[in-house]
């Protein structure tokens, strides 16, 4: 794959901070509540966006690139589904109101963006100084995998977060929501608002499951810019993402199976890539494609025969899933 130019890395990024700009500054200046119908559109426009940039990769990089981008991409975006549980199960936990949740998405997901380039770049030095950190990444993929088939990590307490406790003992918080405010200050002091301390369990989120989804597209590519982009577009969509599937997401019981199986392929993927045994990207795809196919239709036949009581809310609807888990 030739060099890719710095203009490129310059005009992508400038795209990513216009079209943030102008969700917060155009779209979305006043909070209130994402409806699903607004969130599905936006959740289609970030989907275009990628395809469009996928077409121009497949044009401009050759054949592979377009392939590896779409299959990171594919990627990215599955695992993705389980930031959308966990941001319901701590929007649940600190109660926060419906208007404010587009906020703490937004900046939460403008930290990601920062806090995975670190990642990626220092993922890539990595693979290039160290090779066998290779093995390592690829036993780590497999581990994780395995442990998406136990309910260990279901049970979410952003009470116990570390961030939230040093947040607290760093400065003094409010006890109630001061509008959409991540800080106020009062009588002359500074205060943080609950809505901060939210905004840092979204954040240390993102960063718990980075570590093994940056790890998952290296499998895919060692491609910087391919491994960069993908995540980028599958980042940019998580925040219409969460108000689109959230209330749904019960509905999908055995997509973390299915993910889970997905991270122990691409681990074994990994670990294969310098052997004659390398798996061909056609195969990876079609294995993403697939598992992801069966585990929904898997989990559409478990609701028929196990459906949920109604939810109002996305997080009423996880609680519920998390209830049923619980019993099994």
């Amino acid at each position: 794959m030739p060099e890719i130019p710095v203009s490129w890395w310059i005009a992508f990024n400038a795209f990513v901070i216009f079209m943030l700009a102008l969700d917060l500054g155009v779209f979305n200046r006043k909070a209130h509540v994402v409806k699903v119908k607004e969130a599905l559109g936006w959740t289609a426009v970030w989907i275009v966006f990628a395809m469009i940039f996928n077409g121009w990769v497949w044009w401009k990089l050759g054949a592979k690139a377009g392939e590896e981008f779409f299959a990171g991409y594919l990627l990215e975006k599955s695992l993705s589904v389980d930031n959308v549980f966990v941001f319901a199960v701590i929007f649940s936990f600190f109660k926060v109101p419906r208007e404010y949740q587009h906020k703490v998405l937004f900046w939460g997901i403008f930290g990601a963006l920062a806090l995975r380039a670190i990642m990626i770049a220092g993922g890539a030095a990595l693979i290039t100084s160290a090779a066998w950190i290779i093995y390592f990444f690829a036993a780590w993929l497999v581990y994780t995998g395995i442990k998406m088939f136990s309910h260990d990590d279901d049970s979410v307490d952003p009470g116990k977060s570390i961030a939230v406790r040093l947040l607290k003992r760093m400065m003094p918080m409010t006890q109630s929501y001061v509008g959409s405010k991540f800080l106020v200050k009062q009588d002359g002091k500074w205060f943080a608002t609950p809505l901060l301390a939210v905004l840092l369990c979204v954040e240390v989120t993102d960063v718990i499951f980075a570590v093994d989804s940056i790890p998952a597209i290296f499998a895919i590519t060692t491609d910087t810019f391919i491994v960069y982009t993908s995540n980028v577009f599958a980042i940019l969509g998580l925040r219409a993402l969460y108000f689109a599937i959230a209330g749904i997401l019960p509905y999908f019981h055995y997509l973390k199976h299915g993910l889970g199986v997905i991270l122990i392929f691409v681990g074994v993927k990994m670990s294969l890539a310098h052997t004659p045994w390398k798996i061909d990207m056609h195969v990876s795809l079609g294995v993403i494609v697939g598992v992801l196919v069966i585990s929904v239709i898997a989990s559409i036949i478990h609701r028929k025969r196990h459906p949920l009581p109604p939810a109002e809310t996305p997080e009423e609807a996880v609680e519920a899933e998390i209830a049923e888990k619980e019993k099994e």
